[in-house]
């Protein structure tokens, strides 16, 4: 049985992958800030699927996080086949509105955390000659969208270049750009969510299905609908600066301050 690794695992798409890869009968390394949270998740999980789960509680936005996870993923005893770095937030406000602070643990989660753990990640599978990379970024990668859009641009970016740097070495990686995916972080956050049109919603588990179909073609990047593909197509011919308003209005007043990072 092949092992996977979920960052940001207790909610959202982390809780739609880890239910998804149980299911298909992988034992799983759920990673997430809130250990109650994830021994529950865990319980669940093991009870359903009858796969081994084990719980690693750890805050990405710290070093010390992240280097337990990479000490994870760098044991070559027990080996991680499928790493998904999931875990993510996003900043209510405009560019100027968001303290520096706040903006630097953004890039720290997603560039910092998802380049180290990539590398711990990936160090081993091409030894092994297989292994998978999953990198949630977003739409917004593809959008003037300040600092949240530029990190996962970035993501995009590093996921696809890596991928072709490992080419041939049995390795895979692929970077994952949902729009709104319905979670319950929006209720979490107490956050409105009405003027977002019904159509731009997706399911957690329908991205996750697509995005597992993706990897298995050998994609580096997938974007689980058509409405969203067709929308990625639509920014090219619009006005950045008209596409760049509209995406911040939606994002940052109605859309999750937290996408991903289960506690």
């Amino acid at each position: 049985m092949t092992t996977a690794l979920i960052t940001g695992a207790t909610a959202g798409l982390g809780a739609a992958f880890a239910r998804r890869l149980a299911r298909d009968g992988h034992n799983l390394v759920l990673v997430a800030r809130d250990e109650r949270r994830l021994s529950d998740h865990a319980t669940e999980l093991h009870d359903m699927h009858g796969v081994e789960v084990s719980v690693l509680a750890a805050d990405l936005s710290t070093d010390e996080g992240i280097a337990a996870v990479e000490e994870r993923l760098s044991d070559r005893r027990h080996p991680v086949d499928l790493l998904v770095n999931n875990a993510g937030f996003g900043n209510r406000g405009g560019y100027l509105d968001v303290p520096v602070a706040d903006e630097l643990t953004m890039l720290k989660v997603h560039c910092e955390a998802v380049l180290r753990l990539t590398t711990a990640g990936v160090r081993q599978m091409r030894e092994r000659g297989r292994g998978g990379v999953v990198n949630v970024a977003s739409v917004a990668a593809f959008l003037p969208r300040g600092t949240y859009g530029a990190s996962k641009a970035w993501v995009v970016q590093f996921t696809q270049g890596a991928a072709q740097d490992l080419a041939g070495s049995g390795v895979r990686l692929l970077a994952l750009c949902p729009g709104f995916v319905r979670t319950e972080f929006h209720q979490r956050a107490g956050m409105g969510t009405g003027n977002i049109p019904n159509w731009m919603w997706l399911e957690a588990d329908r991205v996750v299905d697509a995005a597992l179909k993706d990897l298995s073609r050998g994609r580096t990047l997938s974007v689980p609908d058509p409405r969203y593909k067709t929308l990625i197509g639509a920014s090219k011919l619009v006005p950045r600066n008209l596409m760049g308003r509209v995406s911040s209005r939606s994002g940052r007043k109605y859309g999750p301050t937290r996408t991903g990072d289960g506690d």
